[in-house]
């Protein structure tokens, strides 16, 4: 992936990444897992890897995406926007995995995905259970 999210997640937050997140019921739709300090990010229907990142440790502390790779067959991804797979991976450790309400990469993503789409009046919750498997109010 040519762009890469710039957060530095803390220690505390790596080690819930590492964890990953299993998909719980059919609304929901990313599996995470991590194998060494790679995180694989598979959509849980399909169980189709969608992204993998490569994390390392700053030296000031914590973690950081050094590496991404994203599917890029369209038969099994539809997106190939750059911005918006750098703000997907994002989102998804951070509104999945980390449980956080990430309200600014909500809103960020529905701009984006309304603007690349043509999906200009699409209801913010439809958008985001589409994507993330979440209510604008989870």
């Amino acid at each position: 992936m040519p762009q890469l999210p710039e957060r530095i997640w803390s220690d505390e937050d790596w080690e819930r990444i590492q964890r990953g997140y299993a998909a719980r019921d059919m609304d929901e739709k990313w599996n995470v897992f991590a194998e060494g300090e790679v995180v694989f990010l598979h959509r849980s229907w399909t169980g189709r890897g969608v992204f993998e990142a490569t994390f390392a440790p700053v030296d000031e502390g914590g973690w950081r995406i050094a590496r991404a790779v994203v599917e890029r067959d369209p038969e099994r991804y539809r997106n190939s926007d750059d911005a918006y797979d750098c703000l997907m991976l994002e989102l998804v450790i951070s509104a999945i995995v980390l449980g956080e309400p990430a309200q600014e990469l909500r809103a960020k993503m529905v701009e984006l995905t309304r603007r690349e789409r043509g999906a200009a009046d699409a209801p913010a919750g439809v958008i985001q259970h589409s994507a993330l498997g979440l209510r604008s109010d989870s």
